[in-house]
């Protein structure tokens, strides 16, 4: 019977790094770059990663990601001859570390490499250990999510103009899904989470547009618009990420491959505006940060005109 092609991957991970080609605690491939090389679906490299896990080969670290070698608490625990021990964590494990090696990893790979085994792997305890500490993956998520965003306190004086207070809150959620892509998909906006670290975010807009005396509804309106632009934005950067990962392509060079199929699309639909748009060797470049600064300003100019008329 032949190999699975998760096992195949894995041995040959397994022989760069025993030859030396992937040293210990340099970076080793992820899971979208075991997709790239070796052309299997994201599932199989998933696998493939998770039986370098189970062996101790690789493993996640915080603000890295994937590397060679064990995790720390099982070098801590091989130097000091203590095999970990069924259903209970290491005695310096807390809910904190947790929670770090939860976003280190999802960082890392997304949210859905995330899983309590994974993590459990991670930190060299059982699986059952983790319950102790964060519930289920669904607690620990909500408990990622307030976390990333406590590294983006608003300030300590809100802005006295109603447009900088929310302008304030909208790029510091900007710059936090920046930093961790996969935050964007984790929030919900037509259930919102009760997430102590994000509810000051809504707060502050409620405040800004409170000046404009509209009835509540309009008020909570305003405030789920200016994140959905925010998040909906986002949702394009972690796409955009994985997709370069994925292809190995930028959104620019990606552009420019499909330049002559675009080009006989609008010929053939007789696209006027798009037609006008690439003449002269027009070149666009698709920046999201430019996009969210010229978004952002056409919802603010959008909120003063509705809000001053609804007043």
């Amino acid at each position: 019977m032949d190999e699975a092609p998760y096992l195949r991957i894995a041995a040959e991970i397994r022989r760069r790094i025993e030859a030396g080609e992937l040293v210990l605690e340099e970076r080793a491939p992820s899971t979208r770059a075991v997709v790239r090389e070796f052309g299997v679906a994201m599932a199989t490299a998933t696998k493939a990663l998770q039986v370098l896990q189970q062996e101790r080969l690789v493993h996640v670290r915080p603000g890295v990601g994937t590397v060679v070698g064990p995790p720390r608490a099982v070098r801590r625990q091989d130097r000091a001859a203590q095999p970990a021990v069924a259903d209970r964590p290491v005695l310096d494990l807390n809910r904190d570390e947790v929670v770090r090696m939860g976003i280190a990893i999802a960082d890392a790979e997304g949210l859905a490499a995330l899983s309590m085994r994974r993590i459990a792997a991670e930190l060299g305890v059982s699986t059952m250990a983790l319950y102790r500490y964060v519930g289920g993956k669904d607690a620990l998520v909500l408990q990622m999510v307030d976390t990333a965003m406590a590294e983006f306190p608003l300030p300590a004086e809100p802005p006295a103009n109603w447009r900088d207070g929310i302008a304030v809150a909208a790029r510091l959620q900007w710059a936090a899904y920046r930093r961790h892509l996969w935050l964007a998909s984790a929030i919900s906006l037509g259930r919102p989470q009760l997430v102590p670290n994000l509810l000051p975010h809504t707060d502050a807009v409620l405040r800004a547009v409170s000046g404009f005396g509209v009835d509540k509804s309009n008020a909570l309106y305003a405030a789920i618009s200016v994140f959905a632009f925010v998040r909906g934005v986002a949702l394009a950067m972690e796409t955009e990420a994985y997709a370069e990962q994925d292809t190995g392509l930028t959104a620019d060079e990606w552009a420019d491959r499909q330049g002559d199929q675009l080009a006989a699309m609008i010929r053939a639909g007789n696209l006027t505006a798009f037609r006008e748009l690439l003449a002269d060797d027009f070149e666009f470049d698709y920046d999201l940060d430019r996009l969210f600064d010229f978004g952002l300003d056409l919802v603010l100019d959008g909120l003063e005109k509705t809000l001053t008329r609804l007043r």
